[in-house]
């Protein structure tokens, strides 16, 4: 593999014969995974066993038991995978920053390796696990094809600055992955399995939001969601992907989150698949220049979740229109139950309420409202990211926190000055009626609640 896509985050002495952990987070599958395949390296030249451990904390920025189910049991799949390998799964329970150090100082572990983000909580973990423990700690971006901190070195303004700088780096790390080979050398701490009820009980956590049902958790269904979006969807990708009333979005996002199918994965499908050019260009683009900016903009703005990340225009033309009168104001709870006088609004709130999921172009209409029906600009941003977070199952993520932030202004451009928004982008519901079919769209959603 590509040894740019691997950094030390702590130095220390390799010891023989004794287990290499890969400290699964980010990348949650077995195949496809440059984390694992590292690991996996290490431990065969250390001739040593090879632990793969997850870290089920009791909440994850404000995680419900929609997306852990969802978690849950896609891992399951992944434990299967990997005892037919030879590699044990062991989940551990608690904050990472203390679960992790303990395991690796009771198992005399010889090398620590994890998977990459750029979110502050995950990095703040490995900041205090790598203080508390004495072996190696490697860091694998095995998320995005270009390693986060090779794509740019500082945080773009838009993608306009980031696509040249992407698109020059892709072809060094756009490669085959090699096959996860059966482990030769067996640890003698495994042969039980994971005690998954033990861990669902662990959690504390709203199991108000109920499980979604539509959509399959895993490796295995997110390879099939895969297949049927390069044979049925891709082709009319463009013309339709903004249609909320058509049903063109390749639906992987719930997956590129949690990790059950590698970006890379998807893009190597894409470009041998026999769509038109640029129909691949174009999801591409999403899937690669979009998606990598956002971890770029949290990786190198230490403020990506909250007013003060938005760039200096944004924050001040909001600022200078927070007091303008509101034609509508909403509290929190009054959004979340989606009964507003715009049912264009209603319909994509209870698409994410009931499904997990809302359409792209509905999700930045749902933003840009909140802004114009909230008292100030900090309550309109907290609330967007708290639903956002609480309902989408690709919530508490780069793309989900850089999403509700384009609504407010990243990585776009001053517009025309009106109420309310300033110069920040507006968009309204005469707009959609214009674009799309709306009440069809709006129908669709009313089918999910019967």
């Amino acid at each position: 593999m590509n040894p740019n896509r691997v950094r030390l985050l702590r130095d220390g002495a390799e010891e023989r014969k004794v287990p290499v952990v890969y400290w699964m987070s980010r990348d949650q599958r077995m195949h496809d995974n440059w984390a694992l395949l590292f690991s996996q390296e290490l431990a065969l030249l250390h001739k040593a066993p090879l632990v793969v451990l997850f870290c089920l904390g009791p909440q994850f920025l404000g995680a419900t038991m929609r997306q852990y189910r969802f978690m849950i049991a896609g891992l399951q799949e992944v434990e299967k995978r990997l005892a037919a390998e030879n590699i044990p799964l062991v989940v551990v329970t608690g904050s990472p920053e203390v679960a992790i150090p303990s395991f690796i100082r009771s198992n005399d572990v010889s090398v620590l390796v994890s998977d990459f983000s750029p979110l502050s909580i995950n990095r703040r973990w490995k900041a205090e696990v790598a203080e508390k423990i004495d072996c190696p700690f490697y860091e694998v971006d095995a998320h995005n094809i270009v390693p986060c901190w090779l794509a740019s070195s500082k945080q773009e303004f838009a993608a306009r600055t980031f696509r040249p700088k992407i698109t020059r780096a892709v072809p060094d790390f756009l490669d085959e992955f090699p096959p996860l080979r059966s482990h030769p050398h067996e640890w003698q701490e495994s042969g039980n399995t994971v005690d998954w009820g033990y861990a669902m009980r662990s959690l504390r956590t709203d199991e108000i939001v109920s499980a979604v049902k539509w959509l399959e958790p895993g490796e295995t269904a997110a390879n099939k969601v895969l297949r049927q979006f390069l044979e049925h969807k891709l082709g009319a990708y463009p013309e339709l992907r903004n249609d909320p009333s058509k049903d063109a979005v390749s639906n992987l996002s719930p997956y590129l989150h949690f990790g059950q199918i590698a970006v890379q994965r998807v893009a190597l499908e894409i470009n041998r698949s026999g769509a038109p050019p640029h129909s691949r260009e174009a999801f591409l683009e999403e899937l690669i220049v979009r998606r990598e900016l956002a971890d770029n903009y949290c990786y190198y703005n230490l403020a990506y979740d909250s007013l003060v990340g938005l760039p200096e225009w944004a924050r001040k033309t909001l600022q200078e229109h927070a007091e303008d009168p509101r034609e509508y104001l909403y509290t929190r709870a009054e959004l979340e139950h989606a009964e507003k006088h715009d049912h264009y609004w209603n319909a994509a709130q209870m698409e994410m309420v009931l499904r997990g999921k809302m359409h792209g172009y509905m999700r930045m209409y749902w933003g840009k409202k909140i802004i114009e029906w909230s008292s100030t600009p900090e309550a309109a941003f907290t609330t967007a990211l708290f639903l956002n977070d609480k309902y989408e199952l690709d919530g508490r993520d780069p793309s989900g926190v850089t999403g509700v932030a384009w609504c407010f202004g990243a990585h776009d451009r001053p517009w025309r000055e009106r109420a309310v928004f300033g110069k920040v982008r507006y968009m309204n519901a005469a707009g959609l009626k214009r674009k799309f079919d709306m009440e069809a769209y709006v129908k669709k959603v009313e089918t999910l609640r019967a």
